[in-house]
């Protein structure tokens, strides 16, 4: 439950009798009388103020779809459908039948929502399991929380949140590579080579019979194929060599690279055929120029786990590996594979990582957690988590996604207006040879990052945008009186040399301000500008009394 409340970053409290709220969520079987304007109770199980408002709960269901615009929400735990003759209006359908009433309140009471799930359990299983491939393209778990925005702003009552995006940007970009080869130099007479050469040459023609490459890119792949021999003896360019490539793509924009700390280590415990080609042919020993390269340009270079899943002596010994070249105290990772099981945040946080960047898809790109938020996943004390959206590989390789670039271009598409809609992290990852014979994603991922740019993404590393999360939960929200007051407090410069954060308040109805959608209803809101160590208050119905440092608060 707290950490679904750092996502959606309102003041809240435990419940205390005899307190006055304006909004009281519960979960339990047994709710007292609470003094509110609006009581949200979720749960598929029988409710103490089900009998007391006429509502019966017809059946349960392991699990469920709820019907909301323009797509199915999944429903991961079990859900519980009202009797249609229940008292109330239907708020939430599903096609089981009614998962959600309203109730207007009698002289003096609460207005009552029902909810057949419990949002909390959701939360959890989103933060632990994750979600199945067949739902993958439903940032779930930012609907959740729209929905019950948008239900407290229905009521009248007005929101203050801290949104999940700097100011002046819709949302966060991070461009990530996994670096698995630095050439093909490197690999002579191996299976890499072999299929370099049956992809290059045979493969060609069968993609261009099948017409997902040109005449041209035919040709190309022939070219590489033949210059093969001369790139082994040094008298031609190595066409694999990603970073001067990716430098130029990128133009300036900071990027993450995710190193190999030992060459030639499978790993252990590796799941699945071929596991031996897990093991690579370089590490960062080979990178020196290239590393240096990469820090001056302001990129971040993070580890490449091999066995820092499973393993808190390997783990830390990969991250040594890394720190020893970027001079580093807080480094992130992304395995190899992306290898994870339940046990991995807690070991990673034990081996001293910073956070982790693998929970996403191999088959298919989308919402792992159903989220574009950094989280804290379960087991972790400190560690975050930075989901992974979007993957080359998922979008063209023949046994994944298998798209066009028209196709690839119109799902990435649809999960940038998901991060302009929720705010969060749009995370990319394209590997070190997909710009090169014989994928040659490289055009498509210009185009891709040129989308970006123009949508007013804030582009930064992934340590950066873990840092800003994590200045994004130092917010506190304390009670003044009768007012709500805010204060924010940022502990070192490192994050306050981050973008800075703001208060917004949401207001079912306020002429002037700026306008967006969240879900499916449209809600005005102001934005309030906030640097470290301010403190803002509100009266109680949210309009600022006063915004000042907090060193000035504390001496007058």
């Amino acid at each position: 439950m707290e950490e679904f409340f750092e996502l959606f970053k309102v003041p809240w409290e435990f419940y205390r009798e005899g307190q006055t709220y304006d909004v009281v969520v519960a979960t339990a079987d047994a709710i007292p009388e609470v003094i509110a304007t609006l009581l949200i109770v979720y749960g598929s199980e029988a409710k103490s103020v089900d009998l007391s408002n006429g509502i019966t709960v017809r059946s349960r269901h392991g699990g469920g779809l709820l019907d909301c615009p323009n797509l199915a929400l999944p429903i991961y735990g079990r859900l519980a459908v009202f009797a249609p003759g229940s008292s109330g209006i239907p708020c939430v359908a599903a096609p089981v039948g009614i998962a959600g009433l309203r109730i207007a309140p009698t002289a003096g009471g609460a207005v009552l929502l029902r909810l057949g799930y419990d949002l909390f359990q959701e939360a959890q299983l989103l933060f632990s399991g994750g979600q199945p491939i067949d739902q993958a393209h439903i940032p779930t778990l930012d609907i959740h929380i729209s929905m019950l925005r948008n239900w407290i702003l229905s009521e009248g009552i007005p929101v203050l949140e801290v949104p999940p995006a700097p100011p002046d940007h819709g949302f966060a970009v991070c461009l990530t590579h996994d670096i698995d080869f630095v050439g093909i130099r490197d690999h002579k007479f191996d299976h890499t080579m072999w299929g370099f050469l049956y992809r290059s040459t045979l493969g060609s023609v069968r993609k261009l019979f099948e017409r997902r490459i040109s005449i041209r890119r035919l040709f190309d792949n022939w070219r590489a194929a033949a210059s093969l021999p001369l790139v082994h003896l040094g008298w031609a360019k190595d066409f694999w060599e990603p970073f001067g490539w990716y430098l130029d793509a990128e133009k300036g924009l900071p990027a993450t690279y995710f190193l190999i700390p030992f060459k030639r280590r499978a790993g252990e415990r590796v799941p699945g055929p071929h596991a031996d080609r897990r093991a690579t042919a370089y590490d960062v020993g080979d990178l020196a120029d290239w590393t240096a390269t990469l820090k001056r340009e302001g990129c971040e270079l993070g580890v490449h786990g091999i066995d820092a899943w499973h393993s808190v002596e390997k783990g830390h010994a990969e991250l040594a590996r890394i720190a020893a070249t970027t001079g580093e105290s807080s480094i992130g990772i992304r395995m190899h594979w992306l290898l994870h099981d339940a046990g991995t945040a807690s070991t990673l946080e034990e081996s001293g990582y910073a956070y982790d960047c693998t929970l996403g898809y191999n088959e298919t790109i989308g919402y792992r957690n159903g989220t574009t938020q950094v989280f804290r996943p379960l087991g972790a004390k400190a560690l975050m988590e930075l989901p992974l959206h979007i993957q080359d590989g998922a979008l063209f390789y023949p046994q994944r996604l298998n798209l066009t670039e028209p196709e690839a271009e119109k799902s990435c598409g649809k999960l940038m207006d998901h991060a302009r809609r929720f705010g969060g992290v749009l995370t990319v990852l394209w590997h070190d040879r997909s710009h090169a014979p014989e994928r040659f994603w490289g055009d498509f991922y210009i185009r891709l990052v040129q989308t970006l740019k123009s949508s007013g993404g804030w582009f930064a590393t992934t340590g950066q945008a873990v840092g800003w999360f994590r200045k994004r939960r130092h917010v506190r929200f304390e009670r003044t009186g009768d007012a709500c007051g805010v204060r924010s407090i940022f502990p070192d410069e490192a994050e306050m040399a981050l973008p800075s954060l703001c208060l917004r308040v949401y207001r079912p109805s306020l002429p002037g301000s700026n306008k967006r959608l969240t879900g499916d209803m449209k809600h005005t809101f102001i934005d309030i500008p906030c640097h470290a160590g301010d403190v803002v208050e509100f009266d109680s119905l949210l309009n600022p009394v006063f915004q000042v440092p907090v060193e000035s608060a504390i001496q007058n």
